[in-house]
């Protein structure tokens, strides 16, 4: 088995400098570490119990099937903050099915984001008996 002791997702933008922008300016992640010189340098920002890196560039957009799900403690204040800071709202808040409040944005590249909102009395945070 392996043991992991931390964890990070890297992404090449196509413009390093606007994803810093827009990662460390409209949604306000905290930077862990930074590293290298000029506009391809890298950024870790802290995301909850990982890390994201912004480094490199890329001429390839990311494809669909990446995303991230961040979890935040209240979606309808992340929304307001965020189209406040300009940051395009692809999906507004909405209470799915399965319980959860999700809203969706993306990253400059398409980067699908969701905002995640896990209520109280949601099986991810409460279970009776346990």
């Amino acid at each position: 088995m392996v043991h992991v002791l931390s964890s990070r997702t890297l992404i090449h933008p196509a413009d390093p400098e606007r994803s810093r922008a827009f990662y460390g300016e409209q949604l306000g992640l905290a930077v862990y570490r930074e590293f290298g010189e000029g506009p391809e340098r890298g950024t870790v920002y802290f995301l909850g119990g990982g890390f994201l890196e912004v480094s490199g560039r890329s001429d390839t957009p990311a494809p669909p099937a990446v995303q991230l799900w961040l979890q935040v403690a209240d979606v309808a204040a992340a929304h307001d903050e965020l189209a406040a800071k300009g940051v395009e709202i692809v999906r507004p808040p909405v209470k799915e099915p399965w319980g959860l409040v999700e809203m969706w944005i993306a990253d400059p590249d398409g980067i699908r984001i969701v905002l995640v909102e896990i209520p109280a009395d949601h099986p991810l945070r409460y279970r009776p008996g346990i």
